[in-house]
Parts: structure tokens; C-alpha cells; sequence
């Protein structure tokens, strides 16, 4: 059967239904508080049943003893294996209050699927399914074999996820991979590159007392705050080269998570904990970062009399990007063209992908999806029209 990809709205009720069904199913990690994906996974993998696509689970056990699900699944014939790679966990929906709606009772209205993880990432593991299972139902003749990877553990440091299955031995070098888990609303961007990843943790201690006897103590809570507003602005200042490649195009750095010190208003805190998320060009040395800031945290205690402590929970360094005229870059720009109208350029992004793995293995990946950017947002949501499109582009990329 020629292959024809309006054959594919009619996936349309069924790619919202299955995206409704993953999206009421919280899917956090121990880290983040949540059970993991177990449930998410039985149910995902229910529904690949449903459409005759096979699947093998690879799952683990985390460091808490939580089973951490990992599901391939493959369709298709061809000497290459093309993958497309998604995640099953989501981030905490944050304050309820900013939310329209409960985020884990997804909401159907005007086009779009409203919900946490809809866009990040059930979106894409809808599209990637059903672009399956039409060659699991059609037989179409294939180029490549279209695998399927829907991992844990994406947003809390891939360990039990796609690490996991990189260490079966499951990936070649001569793979070609798709990691839909950034995009643009025209779907007009192919992601080659990422920037480094950093984030501190400082640590400010001092003295506790009573809030109306300030010189009996040390406020760790002042401390810090002048640490980092002198952090943010030597890094801004040191770091402030532009890549055109990259939106936006220089490094950020971001003061972010403030951990609770005290729990009355009328108690100096004693010690303060802030995290700052970086987001670093490749050309600049994250270990040129870390020293700076130590540096600075070593000056500050001595001034002040307490003591600053600088971590690197996460150090992750960019890879070596994906270059624009590889194959999977070229097959994809040409899907996109046929299926969409659209010419995509190469971009890079701040963001971290399973993309940067594959690349640190030397397997040449491209991050591309249709999506409006609400990820890690309250109101996050999916247009419906976008899963399906983006379900024509997978499945053109395999089908000769």
C-alpha cells in the first residue's frame, strides 16, 4: 500500500485518548517525591499491546529500591536502526494555585490537551507509538527499523534510563537517533547542540538566634543573599560571549531553588542553602566556573566571618554537537519539507536531552518536535494537531 500520510488522522481520537490515559498517571521520581513510572509503563505498554507493536522492558531499581521501567520497542525491516527516544517521568506540577485544573485530570478544549507532562514528554510518546503503529498495521516497505526507547528517570539525571540501557549494549555507533523532547512552535528547528550543565549548590552557615538580637548571631539568610547577587553578576560579566547557534545565545546562569532555613519569621537563620542552575556555552570551561565561584566563597567568609561551601550536584559537559549536514539531520529536514512545508535549520539549545549521551557514545542525534515550549510550566499543554503531525514526520523518516 503507497503510503499516504492523511491515513493517519485517523489515529487522531486514539493519539488523544492514549495521551489522556499516560497524563493521569504522576509519574515522579523518588527524588522529586513520586512512586516512579511503574504505572505509566504498565499502562504504555498496554497500549502498544493494543496495536500489535512488540516490546522488551529493560527495568531496574534505584538507589531507593524503586523499579525504574525502561520499554523498547521496534517495528519495520532495514539494515539501520532508527530510534526515536522518549521519557515516561514528568516534573512536580509545582503551587496548585497557578494551575487551571488539577495537572494530573488532563483537560480536552480548543485543541489542545492540557496537563503535566503533555508536551514533556507524553506528546512525543504518543506520536512516536502511533507513527509505529501504522507500520505495524500498513506493512509499509521500510528503510530503517524504527525502535522505540520510553525511558525513566530523564528529568532527574537519566541514571536508570537511557544510562541504563546504553550500558545493555542495546545502541551502535551506526544508529541513527531522534530525541523529540525540544522543539519549536513551527516545528521549523533541529537541535545539533546543547550547552554545558551546571548546578551549585552554596551553602551559607552562621549563627542562629533570636530575630530581635541580631548581633548575638549571624544571618547565613544575608550572607548568602549577597553571595549570590555578587556570584550573578561576576558570572554575567566573565561569561558573557555570544553563539548565535544557541537561543539565547550566551550562557545563563540562574539563582533558582531556596531551600526552607527557618520556619518562623522571628529566628535569624543559622544556615541557608540556594541553588543556581547554569546553562554554559561550550567553549567556556565549567571548571573554570566552579573555581571562580569557591574563590569567591573563600573572599566572602573571610569577610563576613562565616563560612560560604560551593557543590556541583550536577557537572554535565557538553558533547561534541551533531553535524548539520549528517545523515539523520538530512533525513529529518526532508521529512519535515514533505510532511510539513517547513525548511529546518540547526540550532542549539540550553536545555539537557538524552541527546547528549547518544553524542558522547558517537551516535549521531537530532532533537526535533513541534511543541509551544510550556514544559516545567503550570497549564502545560499539547496541541493535538502537532502529536499527529509529528506522527507523519516519524513515520516518513522509515518508510521508503
Amino acid at each position: 500500500m503507497p503510503w499516504n500520510p492523511s491515513d493517519m488522522e485517523s489515529y487522531r481520537e486514539d493519539m488523544v485518548k492514549d495521551l489522556m490515559d499516560i497524563i493521569s498517571i504522576p509519574a515522579l521520581s523518588p527524588k522529586n517525591g513520586g512512586e516512579g513510572e511503574g504505572a505509566k509503563a504498565d499502562k504504555i505498554c498496554e497500549i502498544l499491546e493494543r496495536y500489535g507493536i512488540e516490546y522488551r522492558r529493560y527495568d531496574t531499581k534505584d538507589e531507593y529500591g524503586v523499579l525504574r521501567p525502561n520499554i523498547v520497542a521496534s517495528v519495520g525491516e532495514g539494515d539501520r536502526n532508527l530510534w526515536i527516544v522518549t521519557h515516561m517521568d514528568v516534573v512536580p506540577p509545582g503551587s496548585r494555585e497557578l494551575w487551571n485544573h488539577d495537572p494530573f485530570k488532563p483537560i480536552y478544549k480548543d485543541g489542545k490537551i492540557y496537563g503535566r507532562g503533555s508536551e514533556d514528554n507524553g506528546q512525543a510518546i504518543i506520536a512516536s507509538i502511533h507513527a509505529a503503529r501504522y507500520i505495524a498495521e500498513k506493512s509499509p516497505e521500510t528503510k530503517y527499523k524504527m525502535n522505540l526507547a520510553i525511558v525513566a528517570d530523564e528529568e532527574t539525571g537519566n541514571i536508570y534510563g537511557i544510562k541504563h540501557l546504553a550500558k545493555e549494549g542495546i545502541f551502535s555507533k551506526e544508529d541513527l537517533v531522534i530525541v523529540p523532547d525540544a522543539g519549536t512552535p513551527k516545528g521549523d528547528a533541529i537541535e545539533i547542540a546543547e550547552k554545558s550543565i551546571l548546578w551549585l549548590k552554596i551553602v551559607a552557615e552562621g549563627k542562629q538566634v533570636h530575630a530581635s538580637m541580631p548581633h548575638l548571631g549571624l544571618n547565613a539568610h544575608r550572607i548568602n543573599m549577597e553571595f549570590a547577587i555578587n556570584l550573578d553578576k561576576i558570572l554575567h560579566e566573565k561569561f558573557a560571549d555570544k553563539n548565535e547557534l544557541f537561543s539565547p545565545p550566551e550562557s545563563t546562569f540562574e539563582p533558582t531553588k531556596h531551600v526552607e532555613n527557618v520556619e518562623n519569621v522571628n529566628t535569624i537563620p543559622g544556615r541557608d542553602e540556594i541553588y543556581f542552575d547554569c546553562r554554559v556555552l561550550p567553549e567556556h570551561s565549567l571548571d573554570e566556573i566552579i573555581s571562580l565561584a569557591k574563590n569567591l566563597a573563600d573572599e566572602f567568609s573571610r569577610k563576613t566571618g562565616g563560612k560560604i561551601s560551593v557543590e556541583t550536584p550536577v557537572k554535565v559537559e557538553a558533547p561534541p554537537p551533531t553535524p548539520p549536514d549528517s545523515e539523520i539531520v538530512r533525513i529529518l529536514k526532508q521529512s519535515i519539507k514533505k510532511i510539513r512545508g517547513i525548511e529546518a535549520k540547526p540550532i542549539g539549545i540550553g536545555g539537557g536531552t538524552c541527546a547528549a549521551l547518544f553524542r558522547r557514545l558517537g551516535i549521531h542525534t537530532a532533537v526535533w518536535e513541534t511543541i509551544d515550549e510550556v514544559a516545567h510550566q503550570p497549564n502545560e499543554y499539547c496541541i493535538v494537531d502537532n502529536m499527529v503531525n509529528d506522527a507523519k514526520v516519524f513515520a516518513d523518516i522509515v518508510i521508503l
